[in-house]
């Protein structure tokens, strides 16, 4: 039984010899690869850090950086090191050879480069590109992009770490009574559009949604990458998810369908975040009292009929063009002192008071 063709790659070529460089890329180019030259090793990481490539073949003896340099540098990038790289060399020397394959080389292939050997090991390689490709898009449906940035170049590993951070807490009010109300195809497709327009709004300030549960998600700003302005960034966010909502309301009263109404509450301070769970699942998060404020403050919102209440910490990180008010004290389950909670006004409210 035959294998499957393997799917051409674009194939970065470094080497500082122009014969090799041509007589590599004929035999490549008539397999249906695309070739691309780099006359020594910066040239080579520039290409490299601008254009997609699923190989490279690496001469070792190059002007600049050589290949030891030049392999070193790629297998420390987090962006490059999935790259597979081929040495190509005159160099037969098992030093050499071994010191490559020790820095993370696919292969070692001396000078004359058997064209056989040369193709075996570009369409193993390219095979391994292509799952590990494959890994990284499933990463990115079930992790945000900023956890799997997080993966990527960070790995896994259980635990976490102290941050300053935002957690945003929000639902749909009286969300049972609408599930109830409609059929089950019309509530999933009512939530898919919610997530989606919240989801944009959340992303588009750099926030991690971590948490969907029923109605309800969280989210978190200012980890897992650090941001000094993520006070901002989680009230900017609500404020666009309370004005995707009220347009979302405009468009489902002209079909004659159900409206919706939504509370967020947000917390800044000191949480713990990383990795929780097991080695075979897992989920990224953030735990502490900052946590528990904003799920208590999202809560708070129908009591109060606000759409979005802060805490004091968040109220002292956002802009002067932000406006709010002040909805006094609130004395939460768990805590000795009041927590001060804030309103944030509409961008409507913001240009008639500032």
């Amino acid at each position: 039984m035959s294998l499957p063709a393997p799917t051409p790659g674009t194939i970065l070529i470094a080497d500082d010899n122009r014969v090799n460089r041509l007589l590599l890329a004929r035999g490549l180019e008539q397999e249906g690869h695309t070739i691309v030259f780099a006359e020594h090793g910066g040239e080579a990481l520039d290409l490299l850090r601008r254009q997609r490539f699923d190989l490279m073949l690496l001469d070792v003896l190059m002007p600049e950086l050589d290949g030891y340099e030049v392999l070193a540098k790629v297998k420390d990038d987090p962006h490059l090191r999935d790259i597979p790289v081929v040495v190509t060399s005159a160099l037969d020397e098992i030093d050499s050879v071994v010191r490559c394959l020790e820095m993370g080389a696919e292969d070692y292939l001396t000078k004359p480069v058997n064209p056989v050997l040369l193709n075996a090991r570009i369409n193993a390689s390219l095979e391994k590109k292509r799952l590990r490709d494959q890994q990284r898009e499933l990463i990115s449906k079930f992790a945000t992009k900023e956890v799997a940035e997080d993966l990527l170049t960070s790995g896994f590993a259980l635990g976490g770490e102290y941050v300053e951070a935002s957690a945003m807490f929000c639902d749909i009010r009286s969300f049972t009574t609408i599930a109830e109300a409609r059929e089950p195809t019309e509530t999933i497709e009512l939530l898919n559009d919610y997530y989606t327009l919240m989801m944009d709004a959340i992303n588009g300030e750099g926030g991690v949604v971590n948490q969907m549960v029923g109605d309800g998600l969280m989210a978190i700003f200012g980890a897992p990458a650090p941001r000094d302005d993520h006070r901002q960034a989680a009230v900017l966010a609500a404020r666009q998810m309370v004005e995707l909502i009220r347009l979302f309301n405009e468009d489902q009263a002209a079909r004659g369908r159900v409206q919706i109404q939504i509370g967020v509450g947000i917390a800044s301070g000191r949480v713990v975040a990383g990795y929780t769970g097991t080695n075979n699942r897992a989920t990224y998060t953030c735990v502490g009292d900052t946590v528990n404020v904003a799920a208590r403050l999202e809560a708070h919102t129908k009591e109060l009929g606000r759409p979005i209440l802060i805490d004091e910490n968040t109220r002292q990180g956002i802009a002067d063009g932000i406006a709010v008010e002040a909805q006094g004290e609130l004395l939460m389950k768990g805590k000795t002192e009041p927590t001060k909670v804030y309103a944030v006004l509409a961008d409507a409210v913001v240009a008639e008071t500032a």
